[in-house]
């Protein structure tokens, strides 16, 4: 109890999401090596549209507590419902990009509101 009362907000933060992680079977981001094929589920910290190489891209920055990892969608500049604060279990092929974890494209589940 004297812990969680000492605790930072974000510290807070970070253990439940590592909690969510470890209930959905999902892997956690800092787990994740390049090239494997992963389920990972987070809360979106940021979300930019951000051209790549001349073609409009959405990018989310998603953390699960023990990292973060940049979720880009190419060819989108804005999907309903991908906004900052929303959680969601993402899954694809990680791959390393400026040595931040990217998943390109991936398939996605929003999580229901009013869970968060």
């Amino acid at each position: 109890m004297f812990d969680r009362l000492s605790s930072s907000q974000e510290d807070l933060e970070s253990e439940e999401l590592r909690e969510d992680t470890d209930t959905t079977g999902c892997t956690r981001i800092g787990d994740c090596q390049d090239r494997q094929v992963v389920s990972v589920t987070g809360t979106l910290r940021t979300v930019t549209q951000r051209p790549r190489a001349g073609v409009p891209a959405l990018e989310a920055e998603l953390f699960d507590g023990s990292a973060a990892l940049d979720v880009v969608w190419l060819g989108r500049r804005s999907i309903v419902g991908i906004e900052p604060g929303r959680k969601l279990i993402a899954s694809g092929r990680v791959s390393m990009s400026h040595g931040r974890r990217v998943l390109f494209n991936p398939k996605y589940e929003l999580r229901p509101l009013g869970r968060e």
